[in-house]
């Protein structure tokens, strides 16, 4: 084994942690789990008009949101 192996393995597990304690957070979830139902709602209803359009673009852009914040390298 070399010497910085367990150096590199430590830095390489970072950001994976950073991932997965901001996806439990009750924040992201919640807007998440809003968005994702936004989107189904509009489908379950149906597009017919450029209002369900313009709802559905606004669920996707803040569906959008929530997942560029959870793959953002910003550390908490």
């Amino acid at each position: 084994m070399l010497e910085g192996e367990p150096m590199q393995s430590a830095i390489e597990t970072m950001p994976k942690r950073s991932f997965l304690k901001k996806a439990v957070r009750v924040e992201w979830l919640g807007q998440t789990i809003a968005s994702m139902c936004w989107i189904a709602s509009v489908f379950t209803y149906g597009i017919s008009s450029l209002g369900d359009w313009l709802q559905l673009f606004a669920a996707t852009a803040w569906f959008i949101a929530n997942i560029a914040v959870l793959l953002s390298s910003e550390v908490d």
